[in-house]
């Protein structure tokens, strides 16, 4: 990108007579804007930086726009806020959390936290089932839906169920001092309706807002926002309804079309001019996003030439899809001189993934994953952690309602609601509060006998935790609990096997760890917290691997070399999104792989695509025709009726040369 800013980022930097919508093509510099404008606002507009914000959506977007921030401004402001929603929200109710009946150190759950509570109150032990309640519950929560209203609203028995399940989930929440990832923001929208004074006294504070990604808000959100900018409405939104891709987690695409109706006086500036790709890349993606409906018109354009033309590759069938792609890779490589850093292989879903991997493996070629799940936060490392984490802090909630219903240990839903209660009016955690004499008469013996001995087995845990080698405690714990047992209980045999083996790896882990390092179990346990938070953190350096990704996890992202696979009907778009509304959005996410790319895009699909023991025939994606034909360049299948025979021998050439003297590099 030029080192200034183009007459439309200048207009948006500067722009501050009343609310702004900044929409912002991809690679258009949209956090450009919203960091120079910060800094114009500090140093140029008097504003102290404590009464700006700038929210997004990923940690990862904060951190960038931080770093930013940080070398434009002569003097590092501290007390600026730079954050996600979700991060904004616990800072709000960490402040505020007396106002709605919380302590101050109210426990956050997880949706692994979530599933275990749902499940108690689902009357199924399918996991499908109490998945799609957990999704109906965050729904309900998004659009503001109390369990009552939801009650009101249930149209059959299911729905019914559902809705009794999501009053007696919430209940526990309130009694557990807790609360879900979906509270974080419609607990602060319900603290702001009710507390007309803390609305007040945090419009003062957050004088001038700026949102990223604003096309992918949901209902609370935006919400959120709105009662943050109060009647003054100084706010700049960033956004792109060609990028609105999450609509299946809540976002509504309809919150850009709202901002002009809510704000009459609201400021349009686009940014169409794309800092990215190559003429051909950008003429593709606007003939294809020229099928959607438009919310507001614009169109990208570049000057960094007119560049490759697109490839478009028909493969026999996925695993030959997987094999043409690496080879293509390679060769590419091998003629560009660059490196595998430079390259992507994007897909519509994650069980795309497993034939590429192998290619990789067998060509020996690093990759990274994305959006596939990490080790740490697998199921079953999460509930053995959870009994490490209690033993580094008894004051861990989260871990603490893990440890003791996971696997049950005769401590029931109601003995816990009772425990919450308690510990929140004394402003204790659960493990202390089991321990107090107050706490006694708030239950049967038979239910009080049971805690107590959950208890008295984690301090003798901890007291040998500290002492004992790592193996023998870790081994010993896993005995206590039946766990290899219990796996067995939930899983059907395959599936247990696999979950245990993952629970001796961990054991592995922690005893050479503790082994190399000299550390006890319980040091070790203090560092779960950090490695599981590491393990999630991004390195600021990209490693030389090629990098695998769903196209939803690559928003946000450029590569010099994209290839996208499984192109076709019934992959992208995917066969349960055939609607108008659904087509348009697949459209919109074919629309983000095409501009990940910079200088090189390559297209395949399988006449065949393999299912279980199957091949079903498949037909290539509408999508690769409405990019037009004029850049588009096909080769194989029944497509490749005058095959690049010149071309293909010069690469293996290449390729030969390049194995050849692979040693030598290595």
């Amino acid at each position: 990108m030029s080192s200034l800013p183009n007459l439309p980022q200048r207009e948006a930097i500067r722009y501050l007579d009343g609310p702004l919508l900044v929409l912002a093509g991809a690679g258009s510099g949209k956090t450009r804007v919203i960091t120079q404008k910060i800094a114009y606002l500090i140093e140029d507009c008097g504003f102290s930086p404590s009464n700006i914000a700038a929210i997004t959506f990923t940690n990862k977007a904060a951190k960038e726009m931080q770093e930013r921030v940080g070398r434009l401004l002569k003097a590092k402001p501290s007390c600026l806020t730079i954050s996600t929603f979700h991060s904004l929200g616990v800072r709000i109710l960490r402040e505020e959390a007396k106002a709605l009946g919380y302590k101050p150190r109210f426990s956050i759950f997880d949706a692994n936290d979530s599933f275990g509570i749902i499940s108690d109150f689902s009357g199924s032990a399918d996991k499908a089932t109490i998945r799609r309640l957990q999704s109906t519950i965050s729904s309900w929560k998004n659009t503001r839906t109390s369990p009552d209203q939801a009650l009101k609203i249930a149209g059959n028995e299911s729905e019914k169920l559902a809705a009794l399940a999501f009053a007696s989930y919430s209940a526990t929440l309130k009694a557990y001092q807790a609360v879900d990832f979906d509270d974080l923001i419609s607990l602060p929208v319900e603290l702001f309706e009710h507390h007309p004074e803390v609305l007040d006294k945090w419009q003062n504070r957050l004088r001038y807002l700026l949102v990223d990604e604003y096309q992918d808000t949901n209902a609370c959100q935006y919400q959120m926002l709105k009662q943050l900018a109060g009647p003054r409405a100084a706010f700049t939104a960033v956004g792109d309804d060609d990028q609105a891709i999450y609509a299946w987690r809540g976002a509504d695409i309809e919150n850009l079309r709202g901002l002009p109706r809510d704000y009459p006086n609201l400021k349009l500036i686009k940014l169409e001019q794309n800092y990215r790709s190559t003429v051909r890349i950008l003429k593709a993606a606007n003939a294809l996003i020229s099928h959607n409906a438009k919310l507001f018109d614009k169109k990208l354009w570049s000057d960094l030439g007119h560049g490759d033309p697109i490839t478009v590759t028909v493969c026999k069938d996925n695993e030959k899809e997987a094999e043409s792609v690496v080879m293509k890779l390679q060769a590419h490589k091998f003629e560009q001189r660059s490196e595998f850093r430079d390259y992507a292989i994007l897909y519509r879903g994650n069980f795309q993934a497993r034939a590429l991997e192998q290619q990789l493996r067998d060509q020996r070629i690093p990759y990274a994953l994305s959006g596939g799940q990490s080790f740490f936060d697998k199921a079953e490392i999460k509930d053995i952690t959870s009994y490490l984490r209690l033993l580094a802090n008894s004051d861990d909630d989260p871990a603490f309602i893990r440890a003791v219903t996971t696997p049950k240990r005769g401590v029931g839903g109601a003995t816990l609601e009772a425990l919450g209660t308690y510990a929140g009016k004394r402003q204790l955690s659960l493990f202390a509060a089991a321990f107090e004499e107050g706490f006694a008469p708030c239950v049967q013996p038979r239910q009080l006998a049971p805690l107590l001995e959950f208890c008295a087995f984690i301090n003798r845990l901890e007291y040998r935790a500290a002492r004992e080698p790592v193996e023998q405690v870790m081994n010993d714990l896993l005995v206590a609990i039946g766990y290899e047992a219990w796996l067995h209980d939930e899983d059907d045999k395959r599936i247990a096997m696999l979950r245990w083996d993952n629970v001796q790896e961990l054991v592995k882990w922690l005893t050479k760890k503790g082994e190399d390092d000299g550390k006890s179990l319980i040091e070790l346990a203090q560092m779960i917290a950090l490695i599981n938070l590491l393990d999630k953190q991004e390195g600021d350096s990209r490693p030389d691997a090629v990098q695998l990704s769903t196209l939803h996890a690559a928003k946000g992202l450029e590569f010099r070399h994209v290839f996208m696979v499984g192109v076709e009907e019934g992959v992208l778009p995917h066969r349960e999104s055939q609607a108008p509304d659904k087509i348009e959005e697949e459209r919109r996410l074919m629309y983000v792989g095409i501009t990940r790319a910079q200088r090189s895009l390559h297209i395949s699909y399988c006449e065949k695509r393999k299912q279980g023991r199957e091949l079903i025939p498949c037909e290539a994606s509408r999508f690769i025709a409405e990019m037009g034909k004029d850049d588009l360049r096909f080769s194989g299948g029944k497509a490749d009726s005058t095959p690049d025979k010149a071309g293909g021998a010069a690469r293996l050439e290449a390729m030969k040369t390049m194995l050849a003297s692979k040693s030598r590099f290595q």
